[in-house]
């Protein structure tokens, strides 16, 4: 009976650290994705004004 609910609440806790891993990845990569949004517009501005300052 013991080896039983041990077994259960070992599943639950992988189950709990596997949604836990998950959502830590996602967080990551969204923040990642707006790093890359940033310099991606911080480029754009440094050249727009780069080229407005040559004319």
């Amino acid at each position: 009976m013991g080896r039983t609910i041990l077994n259960i609440i070992g599943i639950l806790l992988a189950i709990w650290l596997l949604f836990t891993v998950l959502g830590m990845l996602v967080a990551a990569l969204k923040f990642l994705i707006w790093l890359g949004v940033l310099a991606v517009v911080g480029a754009i501005i440094v050249t727009v004004i780069s080229k407005m300052a040559k004319s």
